[in-house]
C-alpha cells in the first residue's frame, strides 16, 4: 500500500493558472506522479507553451481563458468537459493582487481580487461538481484543493486590502466546502503558501535575501515544497485530510 499512496497514475486533474508560478509547479508534480493535467492561463500562446513544456512530464492540455467569476467558472468547466467526462483532481490556483493605499484603493481593484480568488473556487467547483462525482467513492475520493496563502491567517505591511481578504475568506469557503462535498466523496482542502519566487512575489522570485531573514527555514520555497503538499492532498495519502489547510511556508505565519 505505501509504494502508491504518493501516486497520481491513472488520475486526472485540473490546476487553474497553472501555466506559470505555483501552478505550474504543481501540474509538474501532478505529472511526475503519473496523471493526465489540464492548466489554464488567460493568454492562449503562454498557456499552449507551457502545456507543450510540461508535456516532457507527461499528458498536460492547455485551456486558454479567463477562470474569473461564475460566468469564467463556466466556460472553462464547459471547455474541460469537452475534452473528459469526469475529474478526479481540481486544484483552484489562479489568484490576484491588487495593492493600493487605503484612501485610493479603488472598487475594480477590489471586485478583481475577489472575484478571481473568492467566486472563482466556489463555482468552478459547482460547475464541476458532477464532473467530480463520477468516480469518487469512499475508497477512492475526487479532490479539490484550494490554493489560498499565509495572508489568510496574518496581516503585513503591504496595502493588499481585498488580498488578504480573500485569502481569509477562501480558508473558511474550503471548510464550507468540505463539509458538503464530503457526502458525494469529493475531499476539499487547502494549502496556504508562504513566500516563493513567482511572478506575483517578485520580492521573493528577484531578491530572496529579503525574505531570507524572516524565514526562519532561511529561504524561500522551492518547486519540490508546493509540489509534494498538492500531490499529498490529492494523492491517496490525503484522503482523510477534510477541510484543513496545509501551510507552506518555512515557518514564516508564525517565525514573526
Amino acid at each position: 500500500m505505501m509504494q502508491d499512496l504518493f501516486s497520481l497514475a491513472g488520475r486526472t486533474a485540473l490546476v487553474t493558472g497553472g501555466s506559470r508560478g505555483i501552478g505550474r509547479m504543481i501540474a509538474q508534480g501532478f505529472l511526475e506522479q503519473g496523471a493526465k493535467v489540464y492548466i489554464t492561463g488567460r493568454k492562449a500562446e503562454a498557456t499552449a507553451a507551457a502545456a507543450a513544456e510540461l508535456s516532457a512530464f507527461g499528458p498536460c492540455i492547455a485551456l486558454s481563458g479567463d477562470v474569473s467569476g461564475a460566468a469564467g467558472s463556466r466556460r472553462i468547466a464547459a471547455a474541460y468537459l469537452t475534452h473528459e467526462t469526469h475529474l478526479d483532481i481540481l486544484v483552484h490556483n489562479a489568484g490576484a493582487a491588487w495593492a493600493a493605499p487605503f484612501k485610493d484603493y479603488p472598487e475594480h481593484g477590489w471586485d478583481k481580487v475577489m472575484d478571481l480568488n473568492l467566486k472563482t473556487p466556489f463555482f468552478l467547483t459547482q460547475a464541476l461538481h458532477s464532473a467530480l462525482k463520477v468516480n469518487a467513492t469512499a475508497d477512492r475520493p475526487s479532490k479539490v484543493v484550494v490554493i489560498a496563502s499565509v495572508d489568510g491567517f496574518f496581516v503585513n505591511r503591504i496595502d493588499n486590502f481585498s488580498y488578504h481578504a480573500s485569502k481569509a475568506g477562501v480558508l473558511h469557503l474550503a471548510k464550507k466546502m468540505a463539509m458538503h462535498l464530503i457526502a458525494d466523496h469529493i475531499v476539499v482542502s487547502a494549502i496556504a503558501p508562504g513566500p516563493f519566487p513567482t511572478d506575483m512575489n517578485r520580492i521573493a522570485r528577484d531578491t530572496p535575501d529579503v525574505f531570507n531573514a524572516h524565514v526562519p527555514a532561511g529561504r524561500v520555497g522551492r518547486p519540490r515544497d508546493i509540489a509534494g503538499a498538492a500531490v499529498y492532498l490529492a494523492s491517496r495519502a490525503g484522503d482523510y485530510v477534510v477541510g484543513t489547510a496545509v501551510t507552506v511556508d518555512g515557518g514564516v505565519s508564525w517565525g514573526y
